[in-house]
């Protein structure tokens, strides 16, 4: 298993690939991320985690030659790249960059979702999966259930 977070640089690789897409919110939800990469810690796959453990809530959320365009960079990169989109939506975010994500990978093919209830926008989330076919889990363990299928 590798894990690679932003700032570094996303490389190709043998193992399956997945992107960690979902709620980060400032920490206000849970780590899932990191309980998602602790149930892999010992198969081929490649783990793109957009959570940044430098990340300064102080940066200016402009585009121009600063941290925040690479961060998005980084993002939109390793979404593209990725094998697997895993979405985690928590209850209790609004994840409002994650629902863009959404919109962006619908059709792709290679996103599965979770969101949990209580997250403000489900039905909308419900209905976009259902008309696109996306597949849902009910809960973080689905979606680790979903990566142990795709190895």
């Amino acid at each position: 298993m590798r894990e690679i977070k932003p700032p570094s640089i996303l490389r190709e690789d043998d193992d399956l690939i997945v992107f960690l897409a979902g709620s980060i919110e400032q920490g206000k939800p849970m780590d899932w991320q990191q309980k998602i990469v602790d149930e892999f810690r010992d198969d081929d796959v490649t783990f793109f985690n957009p959570r940044r453990d430098d990340w300064d809530s102080s940066w200016e959320q402009v585009m121009g030659p600063n941290e925040f365009t690479k961060q998005v960079g980084w993002e939109l990169n390793g979404l593209e790249r990725a094998d697997l989109i895993v979405m985690f939506l928590d209850g209790n975010t609004q994840s409002c960059i994650s629902l863009f994500e959404l919109g962006l990978y619908v059709k792709s093919g290679k996103l599965v979702v979770c969101c949990e209830d209580g997250f403000w926008r489900k039905g909308n989330v419900d209905i976009v999966c259902t008309k696109y076919g996306v597949e849902q889990m009910d809960s973080l363990y689905g979606l680790i259930d979903t990566i142990r299928e795709k190895l």
